[in-house]
């Protein structure tokens, strides 16, 4: 008779799948809880104790790690290890039937403690399925209630399991105690993700990441994508999607940037983006005051974007939109007559409620035959430095505006060029190979708001003709790093000029 060990923290189709095998002559071995649901089905179930002549240990941490379960387990189909088994009283195990303790879903609870994530750390679950796995070539290794049906299928058909199954299923065992062990090292670790960035990266990462969200395709339509997150049953970026239409990949790609940018900004504050880059960005005592500014930054490419705000949406900044076709508004909370009426006007704006504001993690980008990996740029170091190099000291205005330009153009893709007021962007160029064709797009935007603007630049200018570019147009003020060997004569340009300009040392690449 054929020995299954049945062992499942998750029982669904277990009393069908074990009543099926018993029919067809199995012996049924099981111990704590499955043993239980089989017993209370009315099957003949023989208690793993009654194997190992053991009671469980230690409020049932100990159960199956003993010889009378592994050597039975991982006996290989040959005769000597049959009369070792025999010689200790034991008999050959044909299949495991086992699942883990929910450690994903456990440390998914909000506040969950470490001791209670601990005790959701399976050892003995993991050792029978990689037993059996191991010794796949007799073993039948079920880690998936949904493969029930087809284990019986072919005990039915044929009486047992061909290697070609076993194998696959030995497979999906391995992945599965892979990807526990991963979720496992990723919690107990994830203090190393969160660092920040003058501290060493880690010398490994471990991912434990699943698909939560399948995508009608990816960036474009010939291509798949989904959206995976560490925690099961989260929607994309742990938004939860009040309305609209399913978020797209270059929706979810859009809202991360505008989220992140919007994020950065104490004042109530909108954040309009287009493909990964903002074209407008503006403060002001409401975001339904701060909402005409953004959009006047660029109302061309406004349209069809991604708006993040700050603060709740309510009825006065729904009517602030006006007509504008969006595709996601991403904010911290919306009151119930702004989402009805969205849900009249724009039935197909994805709605977006963010519960938290962006927080740093690693950032991972992969690479042919690899990944790049790096501390998220949350802003500017804590020892920054703004040093006035210009003969001229901006005025209070000008610093104003450099300081929100400044902050601006850290989200915006390199090269990256912004032009503002005090408390709004009038002109963005980002994205470029060059630096001079991303400031001659900023001032294109700005139009004659750029007479007195402040510009901001998230590298230094290698050339002087970028600067002299923005001069022409009517800037003011300039930010930038500094660094290049051409600043001598960049400042000499500025002076001339009568400009005011600032070096940060610091660089804000977004590429």
């Amino acid at each position: 008779m054929p020995r299954a060990l049945i062992s499942v923290y998750d029982k669904t189709g277990l009393v069908d799948f074990a009543r099926q095998l018993h029919q067809m002559g199995w012996e049924l071995v099981a111990s704590g809880g499955s043993e239980k649901a089989l017993l209370e089905a009315d099957l003949p179930v023989t208690p793993v104790n009654q194997l190992t002549q053991l009671p469980e240990m230690l409020g049932g941490r100990v159960k199956t790690l003993h010889p009378a379960i592994h050597a039975g387990i991982l006996a290989r189909d040959r005769s000597e290890d049959f009369e070792e088994l025999s010689q200790h009283g034991y008999a050959p195990i044909s299949m495991v039937v086992c699942n883990l303790y929910p450690f994903e879903d456990t440390v998914a609870q909000p506040n969950v403690s470490l001791s209670d994530a601990i005790e959701q750390i399976d050892i003995g679950g993991v050792t029978l399925l990689r037993a059996a796995a191991k010794n796949f070539f007799r073993v039948i290794t079920v880690c998936d209630p949904a493969d029930y049906g087809r284990v019986l299928a072919t005990l039915k058909a044929s009486g047992t399991a061909d290697i070609a199954l076993k194998r696959d299923l030995a497979v999906k065992a391995f992945a599965h105690t892979r990807d526990y062990d991963t979720a496992i090292h990723a919690y107990l670790t994830r203090d190393a993700a969160t660092s920040t960035h003058t501290e060493e990266l880690p010398r490994r990462i471990s991912l434990s990441v699943q698909a939560t969200a399948f995508l009608r395709y990816g960036e474009n339509p010939h291509q798949s994508g989904a959206f995976y997150s560490t925690q099961a049953n989260t929607q994309p970026l742990g938004a939860e999607v009040l309305g609209g239409k399913q978020l797209s990949y270059n929706n979810i790609l859009d809202a991360d940037a505008a989220w992140r940018a919007v994020s950065s900004f104490d004042a109530p504050t909108v954040v309009i983006v287009k493909h990964l880059t903002p074209c407008g960005i503006a403060s002001g005592d409401s975001i339904a005051a701060a909402y005409p500014y953004a959009l006047a930054s660029d109302p061309v490419s406004a349209f069809g974007g991604i708006i993040a705000v700050n603060r709740t949406v309510d009825e006065a900044f729904v009517d602030a939109l006006g007509s504008l076709f969006l595709e996601v508004l991403v904010a911290p909370q919306f009151t119930p007559e702004a989402v009805s009426k969205l849900e009249v006007g724009r039935k197909n704006c994805r709605l977006m409620r963010m519960s938290q504001p962006y927080s740093p993690q690693l950032e991972i980008r992969s690479v042919h035959k690899g990944f790049l990996v790096q501390h998220v740029d949350m802003g500017d170091p804590a020892d920054i430095t703004f040093k006035t190099v210009t003969k001229r000291v901006p005025t209070s205005e000008e610093f104003a505006a450099l300081m929100y330009a400044w902050k601006a153009v850290q989200h915006v893709k390199s090269n990256a060029i912004v032009l503002a007021k005090a408390h709004y962007t009038v002109g963005v160029g980002g994205g470029l190979p060059n630096r001079l064709d991303a400031v001659g797009i900023a001032v294109e935007k700005a139009g004659d708001n750029a007479h007195g603007a402040a510009m901001a630049s998230d590298a230094f200018f290698p050339f002087p003709d970028g600067l002299e570019r923005a001069i022409a147009a009517g800037v003011t003020a300039v930010i930038q790093p500094g660094g290049s060997i051409r600043d001598a004569q960049i400042i000499e340009t500025a002076d001339a000029h009568n400009i005011a300009m600032i070096f940060t040392g610091t660089r804000h690449f977004r590429h």
